[in-house]
């Protein structure tokens, strides 16, 4: 049976990408909820970290709206309901969508008016993204200004956070404008399965992958590519880079690869997972 400790590790990694909040800041929320009102000392104790960071820590998640602190003495801290959280966090990624969207038209008006923009030849580009946030970002512009094929081939950990992305969204927008994108992953990690599913893929395919790195390419257009999806778990969504071009070379020889899996993989419907994970697992 799994330890407290092992579930909060296993959640916090996907709820703070949600909420927005450091792996401290995380582990903080899920104990509250688990312990009830509690004394941000006696919660140190049990994190086993120092009281003057863990007071800073429940300063900021009460800053946010996260946690709440009682009037009583000694003060208490308590989590807000997860449903309450999540709100919150739309809530605040909403406002800041708004605020680019006005802001950023207001400032297309003056590029517009003001400056004259020079035609630019269509040359191959190169270009690197940092950091797991801005990557997926490419990835969901990509599939939704596609009328094609765009194959994303990479690990299972990977879909799992694409899921907590735009990406499954964008995947259905793209499939309204006649697209079609083709996930093909490795079943390395075989309790991940379920993600696959609600993932939203128009079809899914099981193939043993030559490495672990994540390649999302779009047909005679443009390429995504890291050197390894699932490498950085450890070392944080930031250590994440991938690079992107429209080189036609690389795009090709890159597509060209990714049918050859597609072509050689199976379909996930005839995987039996619970099976596969009794003798994998």
């Amino acid at each position: 049976m799994m330890s407290f400790h092992d579930q909060i590790n296993g959640i916090a990694s996907e709820l703070k990408d949600i909420l927005g909040l450091d792996d401290l800041e995380t582990k903080t929320y899920l104990n509250l909820l688990r312990s009830g009102p509690i004394t941000a000392s006696a919660l140190a104790k049990e994190l086993g970290i120092d009281r003057a960071r863990m007071y800073r820590t429940v300063d900021k998640l009460a800053s946010r709206n996260i946690i709440s602190i009682t009037l009583s003495s000694p003060k208490l801290c308590i989590a807000v309901d997860p449903h309450e959280a999540l709100k919150i966090a739309l809530g605040k990624k909403e406002d800041e969508i708004n605020k680019i969207k006005k802001s950023g038209e207001a400032i297309i008006d003056k590029i517009n008016n003001e400056i004259a923009i020079n035609p630019v030849n269509t040359v191959p580009t190169f270009r690197v993204v940092q950091g797991r946030q801005n990557i997926y970002a490419d990835i969901a512009q990509l599939i939704e200004n596609t009328t094609d094929i765009i194959y994303i081939a990479t690990t299972l950990e990977d879909v799992s956070r694409m899921y907590h992305s735009t990406i499954p969204e964008k995947i259905t927008m793209c499939e309204k404008n006649g697209g079609e994108v083709r996930l093909v992953v490795n079943m390395d990690d075989p309790k991940l399965a379920p993600f696959v599913k609600r993932f939203n893929a128009t079809e899914t395919r099981i193939c043993k992958l030559p490495s672990k790195g994540r390649m999302v390419v779009q047909k005679n257009k443009k390429m995504i590519m890291s050197d390894s999806a699932t490498s950085f778990q450890h070392s944080g969504s930031d250590s994440d880079f991938s690079l992107c071009t429209n080189s036609t070379e690389m795009v090709d020889n890159i597509f060209t690869l990714c049918s050859f899996l597609w072509k050689s993989s199976k379909p996930f419907k005839t995987i039996d997972v619970k099976n596969f994970v009794r003798k994998n697992g």
